[in-house]
């Protein structure tokens, strides 16, 4: 499922939560892109090319990851820097770390 918020399953549940698109919902987030030099993400796509599972695309709460035409894509602009590809990444192609100074992600409630 791709939602933050999903539909109400008894009436003791609160009436108007509905199911919402992570994309829709991840639009809401401002992020600050520091330089390439600086990225506090990479990924080689040369290895992703050779990975047996893609694990990246199963974990990535944001889905920036996708298999298209056999061919890893990834999208860096709706990271929600959470770690959980370089964690899943078991072939060496994802680096992460934390965005520094003012740059990455602000969250609009904390």
């Amino acid at each position: 499922m791709g939602g933050l918020v999903s539909e109400p399953e008894s009436p003791a549940e609160e009436p108007g939560a509905r199911y919402v698109e992570i994309k829709r919902r991840l639009g809401t987030l401002r992020f600050a892109t520091d330089g390439p030099e600086h990225a506090h993400i990479t990924v080689q796509p040369e290895i992703c090319a050779r990975c047996p599972h893609s694990f990246c695309t199963f974990v990535c709460p944001a889905q920036c990851y996708t298999r298209l035409d056999g061919r890893l894509v990834f999208r860096y602009e709706d990271c929600v820097e959470c770690g959980a590809c370089s964690v899943a990444c078991d072939q060496g192609s994802v680096r992460w770390s934390y965005p520094r100074g003012p740059y990455g992600v602000r969250y609009r409630f904390g």
